[in-house]
């Protein structure tokens, strides 16, 4: 059977990765990798999907992988950056991301981070009306040049995935527009405040359809158009869409791409493209998960009850939520030969377990794959997102490499050290040693 294109790629990086010693069965049993051609191709295609007739600015999701020389090509590619902590915004900061191309959103926003956001100028999304009144009380002292919104809930429901769902009933994101007195009080707090420009939603991301992510929009929408009548002027300008598009984890399709969203958007908010709105999205998901894996090396293997079983070194401290949710956040894994060759034979149902020291730690159970021996390698695939973001410390394993990879002019593979490898020392440092 022939490989897919995305797999032929995969297969060149690790390979390349292994002659360069990036991994080794002695000294690097881990690593990750995030493919930077694909990374460029994903940006295009989001970049080309909307209209010229706009003005967007695609704000990455810095909390999807959040590695300092990424953010800085994606800069380089032409996204701003969206943050949720004070972490994030100097990240976004060190990657050289100006103020006016980061956005600050966060349901804690404290005062100071919420006093320095101002001051930078970067934009902020007011999560509730206390944090708006606390917004308010810092703009009587001081002047600022930040676009400023409020992020409401439109409340159209939950995806099939209730922990990513963000707009049902009850979520604790943003005001939730259909309860009781918020309309009023929102539209209120608008013509009370005229820096009040802006307005934010998200309603979800993996798990979650189009058209449930486009109803959303399109209540956000019509409420911006209700302020303006309300008030009398066009005082909200821009309308923060969020970002949500979903990804298959199932094979390297990357359906559904951000053409079809914006199918989508269009017939649900056509007023979002007569050019009276600055638009921003904060996708993060969607356009690194297909661009990065984790190739880890098979240290043993055995059987208990008949299963076979192969003990890697990627485990929940690299894919905490496939752990631990293993439904909602499934990941392909390939088997690879020492030295990176995808392996091939008849397929055996294993589990793909990692090191930690707790019985759930399986990458992928009764996963079919050729045989595993020890020496061999798998990679876990779609990780360019929340992975490495994402540490789990526990049993205290350092944090691997992460290396970027791209095809120079004369068809090599090179790579860039996006994160070195946590060392001993670190450790220690990190727990008090």
């Amino acid at each position: 059977m022939t490989s897919s294109p995305a797999a032929q790629r995969r297969e060149r990086i690790l390979t390349a990765a292994i002659r360069q010693r990036l991994l080794d069965p002695d000294d690097a049993l881990l690593a990750g990798f995030v493919d930077l051609d694909g990374v460029a191709d994903s940006v295009a295609a989001l970049q080309q999907a909307f209209p010229e007739s706009v003005s967007v600015l695609h704000a990455f999701a810095a909390k999807a992988n959040p590695l300092v020389p990424l953010l800085a090509e994606l800069r380089g590619l032409g996204m701003g950056c969206e943050v949720a902590s004070a972490g994030e915004l100097a990240q976004a900061l060190a990657a050289g991301f100006t103020p006016e191309q980061i956005v600050f959103d966060s349901p804690a926003k404290t005062r100071a981070e919420l006093l320095h956001a101002l001051e930078l100028g970067a934009a902020v999304n007011a999560d509730n009306f206390q944090e708006l009144s606390r917004i308010d009380d810092i703009l009587a002292a001081r002047s600022s040049d930040s676009r400023i919104g409020v992020r409401i809930n439109p409340q159209v429901g939950a995806g099939s995935i209730a922990h990513s769902s963000t707009a049902t009933a009850t979520s604790k994101f943003g005001i939730a527009l259909e309860d009781d007195g918020n309309e009023e009080r929102l539209l209120r707090a608008y013509q009370e405040h005229p820096w009040l420009t802006w307005v934010h939603a998200h309603v979800g991301s993996q798990g979650c359809p189009l058209d449930l992510i486009a109803q959303g929009i399109a209540k956000t929408v019509a409420f911006a158009e209700k302020v303006n009548a309300h008030v009398g002027r066009r005082q909200i300008v821009g309308i923060d869409i969020g970002g949500g598009l979903p990804v298959d984890f199932a094979s390297d399709d990357t359906a559904p791409g951000f053409d079809l969203y914006l199918e989508r958007l269009h017939a649900h908010a056509p007023a979002l493209f007569t050019g009276e709105y600055r638009i921003v999205t904060e996708f993060g998901h969607s356009l690194l998960s297909k661009n990065g894996f984790i190739a880890a090396y098979v240290e043993y293997t055995k059987t208990a009850g008949h299963l076979p079983i192969a003990i890697t070194h990627a485990g929940a401290q690299v894919a905490a939520r496939t752990v631990f949710q293993p439904d909602s956040w499934p990941l392909r894994v390939t088997a690879h030969r020492p030295t990176g060759e995808t392996k091939t034979g008849p397929l055996v149902p294993q589990d793909i377990a990692g090191p930690l020291c707790f019985a759930g730690d399986i990458i992928a159970r009764a996963h079919p794959l050729p045989a595993l021996v020890p020496g061999d390698l798998v990679a876990v695939l779609d990780t360019g997102a929340y992975s490495f973001s994402a540490p789990y410390h526990f049993n205290t394993l350092p944090e691997p490499a992460i290396y970027g990879a791209r095809t120079d002019v004369d068809g090599n593979i090179q790579f860039e050290l996006l994160r070195s490898a946590q060392t001993v020392d670190q450790l220690l440092t990190r727990s008090g040693g």
